[in-house]
C-alpha cells in the first residue's frame, strides 16, 4: 500500500524568487474525509489519486498516470467547481526538496509549503520561510480549499498572512 506522510507549513514571504513553477490545475471526483479521489493537470501530464483518511501526518495515498485528454474531460465534466489552481515550485532546504504551492481563484494568496517525509518522527529543518505549521488542520487540505476557498472564510479565520 502506498503512504504519504507530509508536514504542511504556511509560507511567509515569497521564497521561490523569480524560480519558474508548474501550473496544477485539479479537482475532486470525491471529498469525503475519509477518502478523496483527485484528478489533478499538471504541467502537460494527468493524474488520477485516491488518498485514504489522515492519521496524524501520514495517509494512504495511490496515483496513477492517465492520459492529459482523460483529466482534462474529467475536470470539466466530472469535478465540481470551484477547483484547485496553483502553481508549484520546489525548493532544496537542508538536504530536503520542498513543495511550495502558490494559489489563486479563491484561495489568492495562500502559500503552502509541504515536506513529504520518510517517516513520521523524521527531524525536519524548517527553513526560513516556513511559518505555521498547519499539518493535520483539513481547512489546509487541497479537497477542502476547493469546496471552502479561504475568501470564503470569516475574516477572523483566515491566516494572518492573508489578512
Amino acid at each position: 500500500m502506498g503512504v504519504e506522510i507530509e508536514r504542511k507549513f504556511l509560507v511567509k514571504g515569497r521564497p521561490w524568487g523569480a524560480g519558474q513553477g508548474v501550473y496544477f490545475r485539479q479537482g475532486y471526483l470525491s471529498a469525503d474525509p475519509e477518502r478523496t479521489v483527485r484528478v489533478r493537470i499538471a504541467g502537460d501530464q494527468g493524474f488520477l489519486t485516491i488518498k485514504g483518511a489522515s492519521q496524524g501526518a501520514a495517509r494512504a495515498e495511490f496515483e496513477y498516470p492517465i492520459p492529459l485528454v482523460d483529466a482534462e474531460q474529467l475536470l470539466e465534466q466530472l469535478c465540481p467547481k470551484p477547483q484547485i489552481e496553483k502553481v508549484r515550485y520546489r525548493l532544496e532546504h537542508a538536504g530536503l526538496t520542498w513543495d511550495v504551492d502558490e494559489f489563486f481563484g479563491g484561495n489568492l494568496g495562500l502559500v503552502l509549503a509541504e515536506i513529504e517525509l520518510e517517516h513520521e518522527d523524521q527531524e525536519v529543518e524548517l527553513p526560513p520561510w516556513a511559518g505555521q505549521e498547519v499539518t493535520g488542520d483539513s481547512r489546509f487540505y487541497n479537497a477542502c480549499l476547493a469546496e471552502h476557498p479561504v475568501s470564503h472564510w470569516p475574516l477572523q479565520e483566515r491566516p494572518a498572512l492573508l489578512k
